[in-house]
């Protein structure tokens, strides 16, 4: 099984919906009333933020789009979330809203075969997990103290500090065996565990699977740190990053062929120089079929390798400019939505797909 993030990155939320002829003072009330409201209603929540924050896919193609509607005054206030699942019709099968605080870390959603895993930290570092089936019933995860070795099917919730691992088969949630993981890791269909560890001088990518280590590859010079991590379709690539374990992306570390070879990939069409952002804008997915799939989100530019031996890429074309991107499967899936927080929509805002590697986009959701 391969696995995706969940959170799209970089997604800033946007003021309230508009009707037709209604004012941004209007808006801002509405705003203003959904983040208040003790128990807000989801079509309210959803109303308000205009674009999903993220989209998780199940197995049987339903969708689990994310909303959050925040006080844009202080890092502290009131604040709102939503999730909706929609079947692979288009029906909405259920939702639910809630109030909430601006201090608290919003829900991560990552899609399993029957339905979709809920990850949340509280303001006062408190975490939680549990799963939703694709008919928004609530199942019970289970904590084990015993740390688990990675299988296929597995997921790990690389937001949790450290890494938690979490297997669907019982819902049981773990601490992954054989090392701690702090920061970003991926896991591939084959149960193998791939992340950095920055314990050790130089940094080194590692291959681990049910809890053992099977290569440990330092992360070369001139590079000082490995960033965002992505493994499917035989192919693995961590971001090369310049200035520590926060700094600036400066191509990648490729192998296919199980980590017994690895290559820099510092060209290819993508303007590795013109990157000016760091980490944290990077957009880095590993598609089925082994191609890669790198963006960045300040910018709003997105490459693809042209085949999966991923030496050239290409510019995508997107209807509009998207200040999220991520994979699910074969689908990518762009959100439009405001950079900065603001009461007002940007034009063509909400969440589009395509099935075809970006060469079509269908916007989902579409209302008037």
């Amino acid at each position: 099984m391969s696995v995706t993030s969940v959170a799209l990155t970089g997604c800033a939320q946007s003021g309230a919906r508009s009707n037709s002829g209604v004012g941004s003072g209007d808006r801002e009330a509405a705003y203003k009333r959904v983040i208040k409201d003790p128990r807000p209603s989801p079509d309210a929540v959803i109303e308000a933020a205009g674009a999903p924050a993220g989209v998780a896919r199940a197995g049987d193609g339903s969708l689990l789009l994310s909303y959050n509607v925040r006080y844009f005054g202080d890092d502290e206030g009131p604040a709102a979330a939503a999730w909706r699942i929609v079947s692979p019709a288009g029906r909405t099968v259920a939702q639910q809203a809630w109030h909430a605080n601006v201090e608290d870390q919003p829900d991560q959603y990552i899609g399993v075969r029957d339905g979709f895993v809920r990850w949340h930290r509280s303001s006062r570092g408190a975490e939680s997990v549990y799963a939703l089936d694709v008919r928004g019933k609530r199942h019970k995860a289970t904590t084990s103290d015993r740390a688990l070795g990675t299988r296929p099917g597995d997921i790990v919730l690389s937001e949790a500090m450290p890494a938690l691992l979490y297997r669907p088969a019982n819902r049981t949630v773990a601490a992954t065996a054989g090392a701690s993981i702090f920061g970003d890791s991926a896991m591939d269909e084959r149960g193998t565990l791939w992340f950095v560890d920055q314990s050790q001088s130089p940094h080194r990518v590692v291959q681990q699977r049910d809890g053992r280590t099977l290569t440990s590859t330092p992360i070369p010079k001139p590079y000082t740190s490995g960033g965002a991590v992505t493994a499917a379709g035989g192919t693995t690539a961590l971001a090369l990053l310049r200035g520590g374990p926060n700094g600036t992306v400066r191509g990648l570390m490729v192998t296919a062929d199980d980590g017994a070879h690895w290559r820099n990939l510092t060209g290819g069409g993508i303007p590795w120089q013109d990157l000016k952002r760091d980490l944290v804008f990077l957009v880095l997915r590993a598609l089925p079929d082994g191609r890669l799939l790198v963006g960045e989100t300040e910018e709003g530019r997105y490459w693809l390798a042209d085949d999966r031996s991923n030496r050239a890429f290409h510019q995508l074309k997107t209807p509009v400019p998207f200040t999220s991107f991520t994979v699910q499967g074969k689908t990518l899936y762009g959100i439009a939505d405001a950079t900065t927080a603001t009461y007002d929509l940007v034009k063509g805002e909400g969440l589009y797909a395509s099935d075809d590697g970006g060469r079509t986009w269908r916007r989902q959701g579409k209302r008037g």
